[in-house]
Formats: C-alpha cells, structure tokens, sequence
C-alpha cells in the first residue's frame, strides 16, 4: 500500500507519515510540540464550555432560548414586511412582540406573538401597536388572534428542561430555514 503525502498542519510543508496514518505533523520538533500545544488548549477550551453548560442559571438558559427564538423569528419573517410599518425587512431588524413581554412573559416564545418588526416601529415607536394590531390579524387570522388574547394571563412555566428542548428545537429549525 503506497503511502500519500500529507500536509504538516502547523509549518504546512509535505511530509510522508513514518507513524501512522493519522500523523499530522512532520517530524520536526517545533510543529509537534505546537501541534500538542494546540490540542492541548482544545481540550481545555472544551472543558471550559462543558463547566460553564453545567453552571449556568435558568435565566441564562432563558437569555440562550431568547436569541435563538428571535434568529428564527427574523429568518422565518426575511421575505415579509415588517408587521406594523410594512417596510421591508432588511440589514438590522428586531423581533417584536404584540403582548409585550414585560406585562405577558408566558407568550415570550409563542411564534404567534412575535414578528419581524423593523428597529424603527419597535423601539423607537416602542411596537407601534395600533399598526401591529391591524396587521397582525391577516397574518394570523382572527381565530388565533382570538387565541393569543384568551392564553395572555395564563402563567409561564418553563422548567429547565423545556426551554433546553426549546433551545434544541429552534436550533434545528433555524438550520432549515438557513438551507
């Protein structure tokens, strides 16, 4: 079996393996011990991540759960006009809540209740509701409407593990609308 020329990953000259296959360095001194170093650090960086998962708080999870949201909000609404002013959506847009989320947190996540919005209406015109409330119902019909209005006093419980399989959920689904 005839073996191929691998390319050092540190000094990136030609080598022929003399070990093994899985060589990734030549066999100069400096490149593996700067290889080593950098797999060293690698594994320090990863069990820092790992320590802070482990550590962080509920609200920090949430704070997590919140970004992804928003990304898909912004992703699943890029076509569309922003839902108040009608402008289209482009560079910089948030991702607006018609029950605000200070006064209705249990509909923080409900895709019903938030759309792209332009910077302009949502906060400078803090939600421009009047227009959002006009819009909103085309968008999701008077049935569903009716629906968000009857569950915005219902109490938000969101344990631990929900909002890590929600973080889950909308990880996978910004990956699709990104294809």
């Amino acid at each position: 079996m005839k073996v191929r020329n691998k390319k050092c990953r540190i000094c990136k000259k030609e080598f022929i393996p003399k070990y093994s296959t899985m060589q990734a360095t030549c066999d100069n001194a400096e490149c593996v011990i700067a290889y080593s170093s950098k797999q060293k650090d690698k594994k320090v960086r990863r069990e820092l991540k790992e320590i802070k998962e482990r550590n962080k708080s509920v609200s920090q999870w949430r704070r997590d759960l919140q970004q992804v949201f928003n990304q898909f909000i912004r992703l699943r609404d890029q076509g569309k006009g922003c839902i108040s002013c009608g402008k289209q959506l482009q560079g910089k847009y948030d991702a607006g809540h018609y029950h605000s989320v200070g006064s209705y947190p249990n509909l923080r996540f409900t895709e019903s209740n938030v759309f792209g919005q332009c910077v302009e209406c949502n906060q400078h015109k803090h939600g421009n509701l009047i227009e959002y409330g006009i819009r909103i119902e085309s968008r999701i019909g008077k049935r569903a409407l009716a629906e968000l209005h009857s569950i915005r006093n219902d109490r938000l419980s969101l344990p631990l593990d929900v909002i890590k399989e929600k973080i889950l959920y909308y990880k996978e689904k910004v990956k699709e609308l990104k294809k």
